[in-house]
């Protein structure tokens, strides 16, 4: 891979370790996924940031390597474990080692966001931009719906993108890997945020390409297209879709293979409380919900997942309050998956309306789901 002059001198250690060990990164990244050389990004979004993800070897990595590292572009950082307004259930452990998550990544400068969606929160770069996502749902929807250019970053890789302002030409930041050979024909319409998560799932599942297109769906809505994004982000390797037809395999997702999915992934046909927030809400899912829920109350405990910046301008508009009247809780800065407000010693099942919640809430926190959309959650919960 051909390095600059500037580039190389980093390498070698001529501006510090905490440098030269991002470009070692980059560079080995490059070589595996056969890049000519690195590209300056506009936008680093970086995970790693709670502490039940990395443990206690992420917060010594993280601790030494911020020790001198800075940020070189704008970088957001995902969620952490939990609300700093809302300690009940959290333990000082917890707590002393998240603060030294936080306190790292502020200290290299960046910007304190907490968010899974940074693509609803800050301004977008212009189409075409290349940018590193860590976080597997904001990577395929920033490449399939704003035209963005990242692969599916690790949040080493990323950190390493924050601090070098640069990322491997390779994958899907060459425009020859966003070209699909693959496509998927659903059978039936799909009506629901929950039929979109399934079809990511399915299509993360059994595609291998880095590009998949999605015949005969008009284009999704914010909301299901954050379900079709994180559905894919975790189930695979795919990266990105396209709307249209592909030159290649065709496969068909019918209601057979959304009831398989849905048999795999809802392991409990009931819970004791209700999480939304996986990806974390935005306000199109906030004013939806609060008309959903006009003057009625849920009937079981509810937690909304959201960051800061979104909560804050939802309650100028009064949807937090409204929400809030429903018995609702909303928890900022934090997510439904690996936090310690969702554990299997407080729930053996929870009620989710997400298919990435409902995999890593079976396989992570060892907690139950009932997997159901959320006009069906708001009908069967509230009164």
């Amino acid at each position: 891979m051909q390095l600059t002059r500037s580039e190389d001198d980093a390498l070698s250690g001529k501006h510090g370790e905490s440098l030269a060990s991002a470009y070692r990164i980059l560079v080995a990244i490059g070589e595996a996924t056969h890049a000519e050389r690195l590209v300056p990004i506009k936008w680093a979004h970086v995970s790693g940031v709670n502490y039940n993800t990395i443990g206690d070897a992420g917060v010594r990595f993280l601790e030494h390597f911020t020790a001198s590292a800075r940020v070189a572009v704008r970088t957001t950082i995902n969620p952490m474990g939990y609300d700093r307004t809302r300690l009940e259930g959290i333990s000082e452990k917890f707590m002393e080692k998240q603060r030294s998550i936080t306190n790292s990544y502020e200290k290299m400068g960046v910007t304190p966001s907490f968010t899974c969606t940074p693509y609803e929160i800050f301004d977008i770069p212009e189409r075409g931009s290349p940018v590193s996502f860590a976080e597997s749902n904001a990577a395929v929807f920033s490449n399939s719906v704003l035209g963005l250019m990242t692969n599916k970053e690790s949040a080493l890789s990323a950190l390493a993108s924050s601090v070098t302002a640069k990322a491997p030409l390779s994958d899907l930041r060459a425009s020859e890997a966003r070209n699909p050979r693959v496509a998927i024909k659903p059978d039936f319409a799909l009506e629901t945020e929950l039929d979109y998560g399934l079809l990511g799932y399915f299509a993360g599942r059994v595609v291998k390409e880095s590009c998949v297109a999605l015949e005969g769906i008009d284009s999704p809505s914010t909301m299901q297209g954050k379900a079709l994004s994180a559905g894919m982000g975790t189930s695979g390797s795919c990266g990105m879709f396209t709307l249209g037809d592909a030159n290649g395999e065709r496969i068909s997702f019918g209601r057979k293979e959304a009831r398989g999915l849905i048999d795999e992934l809802s392991t409990a046909d009931d819970g004791d409380l209700i999480t939304l927030g996986s990806p974390q809400l935005g306000m199109g899912e906030l004013e939806l919900l609060s008309r959903l829920l006009d003057g009625k109350k849920f009937t079981k405990p509810c937690m909304i997942f959201c960051s800061r910046a979104i909560h804050d301008q939802a309650a100028k508009l009064g949807l937090t309050d409204s929400i809030q009247r429903s018995g609702a809780e909303f928890i900022c800065d934090s997510c439904t998956c690996l936090t310690p407000y969702v554990s299997k010693t407080q729930h053996d099942a929870v009620i989710a309306n997400s298919v990435k919640a409902a995999y890593y809430l079976n396989n992570s926190n060892k907690v139950g789901v009932a997997l159901k959309d959320l006009h069906t959650i708001v009908g069967e919960y509230s009164q």
